[in-house]
C-alpha cells in the first residue's frame, strides 16, 4: 500500500518510531526476564528486548537522557528500571512500555537489584547502599520511597547481590572487600566484612543454602566463605562429639575456607556471574575469554574465546542453560547454550558508523554498510542481521539491492563494487577500476544488469556490466568529486550530482553520449529521482533542494530548509546553533512512493519531510535525544564550560585501576593526537522511504531507526488457502459452523475477524 494524495500526508504524518536496528549492545549490563526466553540489552539510551524463542527483536520507544548504564527488571516482570551515566533514572511499566516515573539517584549507579520478593531494590550510591522500597498499586506521595541507607565501606560500592530469602545482601566494593548486610534489623546480627582480596572485588554470591559465600576479584582470585563456629574446639577433628554439640549454637563467623585462581595469560576479570541452582559460575575476561567453572570443587567446565576484545557483561537465565555476553567494543550480543555447546544468538551491530542504506523492493529486508567495511543484511520485522558479508577492506559508501531483490551491490574506498547473491550468500562479481580510486556513490539500473560507481579522487564514473564483470565505460566530465548517482526508474540513463554545482544526465545504453547539464549555485550534494522518472531533485551546500523536470531540463521549484534541518550546538563550537553554517544542508534525499513528498537528512538532530506541491514542511522527526551525542541541545549551559574546555569531555575519572583499557596513559598534561576520544555527533548519513510506503529508514550515529505506521497493519497470515477469505469466514459463520469459522479466522489472523468470531459462539457450544 503506498502513500498518496492528502491522505498520504495524514499518514506520512502519523509515522511513528518502531524499531532500532544495526546497533545490538552499547554498555551496561544484560538481564534475561524472569522465564528466561528474552534478554534486554541496552542500545545506547534506548532499551531493546530479544525475544529468544520467537526470534523477534523490539526496541521500546522511550528514551533516558544519556547512555543507560544499568537495568533491573522485577522478578514478576511488570516494572522496569534503567538508569544513564548521570544516575537519572526511568520506572517503567515493562509490558505496556510506558514511562511511570523520572527519579534522579544523584550520583553515578554502578549496580541495581530488586530482591528476590519484589519487595525492595538496591542501589549503589558512593560508598552508600541506598535500599528503596518497590512500587506498588496503593498511592504514595512519590511512587520511590527510600526504606534504608547502608555504610560502612571506604570506596565505591561495584556490585550487589540478594540472598535467596530476601532478609540479606552482599556488596563489593572498589575497597577489596565484600560485606553482609540485612533488610531489617535482625536481633544479634552485625554486619560483617569480607576481607583478603587483592584488588577490587567484581562481585559475591550466596549458595543456595546460604551457608557458603563466593566471591571474585578482578585479579583472577576466587574465595570460597563458610559460616563457621568462632570457638576452635568446634574446628578440632579430635575433639569428642558431646564438646562439639556444646559450642553448636556458639558464635558464628564468616571465614576463608578455600582460594582458588583463574589463570588467564595476565588478563583481568571484567565481569562474572553465578547461578545458585546449579553451582555454576561463570566469568568474563579482559582477553574475550569466558569460562565455567563448577562450584564448590572449581572444574573447570570450558573455556572459550568469543571476542577480540574483553567481555562487558555476562549473565544467566533463570534454568541455567543460556548464558549472554555482551562487549561493547565491537557491539556485539551474544546467547551461548553451554550444555550443547552452541550460540541461541549471535548478534553484531557496525561498531563504528553505519553509512548507507538500501531497501529490498518488498520492504522486507535492509542492506547497511558501515565504516568497518562490512556490509550487513537485515530483517525489518525481526529486526535482526541475517547475514554479514567482510570482504570489503576500507569503509563501505554506498549499498544498493538490484530490483529482483536477490543481489546486493557495495561500493567501497577500497577501490572495489562487490556484488553478494543473497540466495548462496557469496561474493560473486567484484569490479574494479583500470587504476586505483575512491569509490563514493552507487547506481544500479532498473534490469539489474549494469552498474555503475562515482569516483571521489578522479571525478570519473564507471560502468560495468554485471554478466561479465566488464568495465563497459568511463564517463568524465565532472571536475569535483561525486557525490551522487541515480539510474532513471524508467527512462534509459543514469544522472550524477557533483561538488561542481552541478548535475548532469548521461544516455548509458544510447550511442549518442548526449550529456545534459543542470547547474546550481552552490555544490550539490545528493540526488532523487521521482518514482515515475519525470522529475529530479538536488541537494546543495546553502541547504536548497532544487526540483527539476527532467525532459525540459526546466527548473520547476525551490524548496529553501537551512532552517528546518539546522542542528544542534556542539559542545567545543563558538557560535550558535543558529549562527553556524555547518550542518545546515541535506546529506540524503528518498521520495515517497508516489512521488508527493521528499524526505531529506544531513548532519543534525533532525529528518524532514516536505510536501513539494504546496512547498511546505510536513513534518520534522528528531531521530535522537540522548545528550551522550555532540550536537543534541540547542543551547549550551555556560556553568559547564571552563578555561581548559567544556566539562563533558574532560576526563575527570580517578580509577587507575582500568589502565589497560584508558585512552591516556600519556604524561598529564599531554594529549596524543592519535588517541581518538571524542564525542560522537548526532547526524543521519541516509534515508530512504521503504516501497511499501509504510515506513522509512535513517542510517544515523545511533543505528538503523526504522519509523512506521501502525504494525498492527502488516498483513500476516497463517497456512493460508485462497478460499479463506473474510467474505467467505462471514458466510461460514451465518451457518453457525462456529468451530470451521474460528479456525478460518486464525489462519487469516486479522484481529477483528477473530474476535467477531469469538464473540458469535454461544456458551452451549463452547
Amino acid at each position: 500500500m503506498a502513500v498518496s494524495g492528502s491522505n498520504g500526508l495524514s499518514l506520512t504524518q502519523e509515522l511513528t518510531f518502531s524499531n532500532l536496528c544495526g546497533t545490538v549492545y552499547k554498555q551496561g549490563n544484560l538481564v534475561f526476564t524472569p522465564d528466561g526466553n528474552s534478554i534486554l540489552s541496552p542500545v545506547g539510551n534506548r532499551l531493546t528486548v530479544f525475544d529468544l524463542v520467537n526470534n523477534k527483536a523490539v526496541t521500546f520507544p522511550y528514551e533516558n537522557r544519556k547512555n543507560i548504564d544499568r537495568i533491573a527488571l522485577s522478578p514478576n516482570a511488570t516494572l522496569l528500571i534503567s538508569v544513564d551515566e548521570d544516575g537519572r533514572a526511568l520506572l517503567v511499566n515493562y509490558n505496556r512500555q510506558i514511562v511511570l516515573h523520572h527519579f534522579n539517584f544523584k550520583n553515578k549507579v554502578y549496580d541495581l537489584q530488586f530482591s528476590p520478593d519484589g519487595k525492595y531494590f538496591a542501589v549503589t550510591h558512593g560508598k552508600q547502599i541506598q535500599l528503596w522500597k518497590t512500587p506498588g498499586f496503593h498511592r504514595e506521595f512519590t511512587p520511590i520511597v527510600l526504606h534504608r541507607t547502608y555504610t560502612g565501606h571506604y570506596d565505591e560500592v561495584t556490585c550487589i547481590t540478594w540472598s535467596p530469602d530476601s532478609k540479606y545482601f552482599l556488596t563489593t566494593s572498589k575497597d577489596m572487600s565484600a560485606r553482609v548486610y540485612s533488610t531489617n534489623p535482625i536481633e544479634g546480627f552485625v554486619p560483617f566484612t569480607l576481607s583478603g582480596h587483592r584488588d577490587t572485588v567484581v562481585g559475591a554470591w550466596f549458595s543456595k543454602e546460604q551457608d557458603t559465600i563466593y566471591t571474585v576479584s578482578k585479579d583472577g582470585a576466587l574465595f570460597e566463605w563458610r559460616h563457621q563456629l568462632i570457638n576452635p574446639k568446634a574446628q578440632d577433628a579430635d575433639s569428642d562429639d558431646e564438646s562439639a554439640m556444646e559450642v553448636d549454637d556458639g558464635p558464628k563467623r564468616w571465614s576463608a575456607v578455600q582460594r582458588h585462581f583463574f589463570y588467564q595469560d595476565h588478563a583481568k576479570v571484567v565481569c562474572a556471574a553465578y547461578h545458585a541452582a546449579s553451582a555454576m559460575m561463570v566469568v568474563g575476561f579482559s582477553n574475550g575469554v569466558f569460562g565455567i567453572w563448577e562450584l564448590p570443587s572449581f572444574n573447570n567446565i570450558h573455556t572459550l574465546s568469543i571476542s577480540q576484545k574483553k567481555i562487558d557483561s555476562v549473565t544467566i537465565n533463570k534454568s541455567g542453560e543460556w548464558l549472554a555476553f555482551g562487549a561493547s567494543k565491537l557491539g556485539q550480543l551474544l546467547v551461548w547454550e553451554w550444555q550443547s555447546e552452541s550460540y541461541v544468538l549471535k548478534q553484531q551491530g557496525h561498531f563504528y558508523d553505519m553509512n548507507c542504506l538500501s531497501y529490498s523492493s518488498d520492504g522486507q529486508s535492509v542492506v547497511t554498510g558501515g565504516d568497518d567495511g562490512k556490509v550487513k543484511v537485515w530483517n525489518t520485522i525481526s529486526g535482526f542481521c541475517f547475514v554479514t558479508f567482510s570482504e570489503h577492506t576500507s569503509r563501505v559508501t554506498a549499498t544498493e539491492f538490484a530490483k529482483n531483490g536477490q543481489v546486493v551491490f557495495s561500493a567501497s574506498l577500497d577501490g572495489t563494487v562487490r556484488a553478494f547473491d543473497l540466495v548462496r550468500y557469496r561474493n560473486f562479481r567484484t569490479f574494479t577500476s583500470p587504476t586505483p580510486v575512491q569509490f563514493s556513490t552507487l547506481a544500479v539500473d532498473p534490469s539489474g544488469e549494469v552498474v555503475c560507481a562515482g569516483a571521489q579522487n578522479t571525478f570519473e564514473i564507471y560502468v560495468w556490466s554485471v554478466q561479465t564483470g566488464k568495465l563497459l565505460d568511463i564517463l568524465s566530465g565532472h571536475t569535483a568529486p561525486i557525490s551522487g548517482l541515480a539510474f532513471s526508474p524508467t527512462a534509459q540513463f543514469l544522472a550524477s550530482s557533483s561538488w561542481d554545482h552541478s548535475i548532469r544526465t548521461w544516455d548509458v545504453f544510447g550511442r549518442g553520449k548526449s550529456v545534459e547539464s543542470f547547474t546550481h549555485l552552490s555544490e550539490v550534494l545528493a540526488l532523487a529521482f521521482r518514482p515515475d522518472g519525470k522529475e529530479l531533485c538536488g541537494s546543495t551546500l546553502d541547504g536548497q533542494l532544487s526540483f527539476w523536470d527532467v525532459d525540459n531540463a526546466l527548473q520547476t521549484n525551490v524548496i529553501d530548509g537551512r532552517r528546518d534541518i539546522s542542528g544542534g550546538r556542539k559542545a567545543e563550537d563558538k557560535i550558535t546553533a543558529e549562527n553556524s553554517t555547518s550542518g545546515k544542508h541535506f546529506n540524503s534525499l528518498c521520495y515517497t512512493a508516489d512521488g508527493s513528498c521528499i524526505i531529506g537528512g544531513g548532519n543534525s538532530k533532525y529528518v524532514c519531510i516536505y510536501d513539494i506541491k504546496a512547498n511546505i514542511l510536513v513534518k520534522k522527526w528528531q531521530i535522537s535525544k540522548n545528550l551522550s551525542f555532540d550536537g543534541t541541545l540547542e543551547f549550551l549551559n555556560s556553568k559547564n564550560m571552563t578555561e581548559a574546555g567544556a566539562m563533558d569531555l574532560i576526563d575527570d575519572d580517578d580509577d587507575m585501576s582500568d589502565l589497560e583499557d584508558r585512552q591516556d596513559n600519556a604524561l598529564p598534561g599531554t594529549k596524543d593526537l592519535s588517541k581518538r576520544n571524542v564525542r560522537p555527533e548526532i547526524r543521519t548519513k541516509a534515508v530512504r522511504f521503504s516501497p511499501t510506503g509504510r515506513s522509512w529508514a535513517a542510517a544515523s550515529t545511533e543505528g538503523l531507526l526504522i519509523y512506521s505506521l501502525d504494525d498492527t497493519l502488516l498483513f500476516d497470515p497463517f497456512d493460508l488457502e485462497i478460499d479463506i477469505t473474510p467474505e467467505t469466514i462471514l458466510e461460514t459463520l451465518d451457518e453457525k459452523d462456529y468451530l470451521k469459522a474460528l479456525v478460518m479466522a486464525f489462519r487469516l489472523n486479522e484481529r477483528q475477524y477473530i474476535q467477531r468470531c469469538y464473540e458469535a459462539i454461544p456458551p452451549s457450544d463452547v
